[in-house]
C-alpha cells in the first residue's frame, strides 16, 4: 500500500498539531533544529581546488567541523529524479519521478508514488519551511511553508523545463504555501526569479558569444542575489525545526561553462575561453550564499550540505547519443553532463556539521548514498523510516558510532547503492 498523503490528509493534520493545548506543548523536550542546504550538481574536481586555495571558508569550516565525503547517486542522475529519491528514500521506478519528463509530462510533485520527508516531519509536529528546493512544485501542505524551485511552471515555459520564471509569472499549480504567504514574499523579498536563467540557445550565441556569456552570467548573479533575499527573510521571520533551501546556478553554469580544455570533447574557444573562471565562480559566490545562511544557525543545528550528483565533461562512450552535446531542450550546445548511466562517475556530495557529528572526518568511498539522507534526518528526530525507504541511518556520522535518538533499522539499500 503506498504511503503517499492526500493534501486534505497533511491539512487535517496540521490542524490537530495546531490545535494541541499550550500545556502538552510545554511539556515536550525540545525538538532538534535541522538546515539542509541542497546544491544541484555540486563537483568536487572544482571545489577541493578552491578549498585548497582558501576561496571557501564557509564550506571549509563546515568540512573542518563535521563530517564530508561522496554521495552515491542514482544511475543516469538527473535533478527531480534524485531529489524525489532523496525526499522518499526510495528508487525512481517506485517514487515515481523517474526524469525531467514522464509520459511527456514535465515532472512535479502529484507524480510522487511515496511518502515524502516532509509529511513524515509535518504528521510528527516537526516545523517544516522548504524554499527553492527542486521538483516541489507543486507545492504541499506542510507543518510549515513551502516554496518550490527548480521546475516550476510559468510564463513563457509552460514546459517547467528549465524555466526561470517570477513568483507572479507561476503557471500552472502553487508556488507557495500557504497562499497567505505569496503576498508577505511579494512585499518584503520582491518579484524574484524562482529558479536558474534558462541557457542561451546555438543560434542566441552566434557571432555574440561574449555579450550574450557576460549577460547570462549577470543575470545568474541577480538571481542568486534575490534568492540570498528570499533565504535571509524566511530564516529571520519564519524560523523552522526543519528547513531545506536549494541552489540550482551551479548546475546550469557547469553544462555550458565547464572549464574544459582544447583536447576535450566540444570545446569552443568562441565560448570557453570567454569566461574560464565562470563556473568556479559559482562555488565562490555560493559560499557566500551559505555564509549568509549560517549566521541563522547555533551550536544544537544540525547542518547537511549535499548535492544530487556532481557534473563532468564529456566522456568517450557519449559519441552514440545524438543528444549528448545539446542541453535538455536540444537547444544549447552542453560540454559537461551528468545523467551518465553510471552513477559513480558523477557522485554528489555531502557535508553534515552538528552536535554529536564527528569532527574533520572524511567518508571514504561510497558509505554514503543519497538513500541515506531521508533515514538519517528522521532518525534525529527520533521517527522511524517508512519501511518503503531503502536507505540506512548514517549512524557512522555521528560520535561513538550512534545517532542522539534511536529508532529501528531501515530496509537495506539496493544492490547498485549498497554500503
Amino acid at each position: 500500500m503506498k504511503r503517499t498523503l492526500t493534501g486534505i490528509g497533511i491539512c487535517l493534520a496540521v490542524l490537530c498539531l495546531a490545535a494541541l493545548p499550550a500545556a502538552a506543548q510545554k511539556s515536550n523536550p525540545p525538538r532538534p533544529r535541522v538546515l539542509v542546504i541542497g546544491v544541484n550538481g555540486m563537483e568536487l574536481d572544482i571545489i577541493r581546488p578552491l578549498l585548497v586555495e582558501g576561496k571557501l571558508p564557509n564550506l571549509a569550516h563546515l568540512i573542518k567541523n563535521g563530517t564530508y565525503g561522496k554521495l552515491r547517486t542514482t544511475s543516469a542522475p538527473n535533478c527531480p529524479k534524485v531529489y524525489s529519491t532523496i525526499f522518499t528514500s526510495t528508487p525512481p521506478a517506485e517514487h515515481g519521478v523517474t526524469g525531467f519528463l514522464v509520459n511527456g509530462i514535465t515532472a512535479n510533485t502529484h507524480m510522487l508514488k511515496e511518502e515524502p520527508i516532509w509529511s513524515f516531519l509535518s504528521k510528527a509536529g516537526v516545523t517544516v519551511g522548504m524554499a527553492n528546493v527542486p521538483a516541489t512544485f507543486p507545492v504541499m501542505p506542510v507543518n510549515g511553508y513551502m516554496v518550490s524551485g527548480m521546475l516550476t511552471r510559468g510564463k513563457d515555459c509552460e514546459d517547467g523545463v528549465l524555466c526561470a520564471p517570477k513568483l507572479t509569472e507561476v503557471e500552472g499549480g502553487k508556488a507557495v504555501y500557504p497562499d497567505s504567504l505569496k503576498q508577505e514574499l511579494l512585499t518584503n523579498v520582491g518579484d524574484y526569479y524562482i529558479d536558474c536563467s534558462r541557457m542561451p540557445a546555438a543560434e542566441e550565441l552566434k557571432g555574440k558569444e561574449t555579450e550574450v556569456i557576460n549577460a547570462w552570467l549577470a543575470k545568474v548573479d541577480l538571481i542568486r542575489a534575490q534568492q540570498t533575499k528570499l533565504f535571509e527573510y524566511l530564516l529571520t521571520n519564519h524560523p523552522k525545526d526543519f528547513t531545506f533551501l536549494g541552489q540550482s546556478c551551479e548546475d546550469r553554469t557547469g553544462h555550458w561553462l565547464y572549464p574544459i580544455q582544447p583536447f576535450n570533447a566540444g570545446y569552443n574557444p568562441k565560448i570557453n575561453d570567454v569566461r574560464l573562471n565562470a563556473f568556479p565562480n559559482q562555488y565562490i559566490a555560493m559560499d557566500k550564499v551559505l555564509g549568509t545562511i549560517l549566521k541563522h544557525i547555533d551550536e544544537n543545528t544540525y547542518v547537511f550540505m549535499i548535492s544530487d550528483h556532481g557534473i563532468k565533461p564529456l566522456r568517450e562512450f557519449e559519441e552514440t547519443n545524438p543528444h549528448a552535446h545539446m542541453d535538455h531542450e536540444k537547444t544549447t550546445p552542453v560540454i559537461a553532463k551528468h545523467d551518465f548511466a553510471d552513477g559513480d562517475d558523477v557522485p554528489g556530495s555531502i557535508v553534515v556539521m552538528g552536535p554529536n557529528i564527528k569532527k574533520d572526518n572524511r567518508l571514504m568511498g561510497f558509505e554514503a548514498s543519497v538513500y541515506d539522507i531521508a533515514p538519517t534526518l528522521l532518525h534525529i528526530y527520533g521517527i522511524k523510516p517508512g519501511p518503503e525507504m531503502q536507505g540506512h541511518v548514517l549512524t557512522e556520522i555521528f560520535t561513538s558510532g550512534a545517532a542522539p535518538v534511536k529508532t529501528a533499522s531501515a530496509a537495506p539499500a539496493p544492490a547498485e547503492h549498497s554500503h
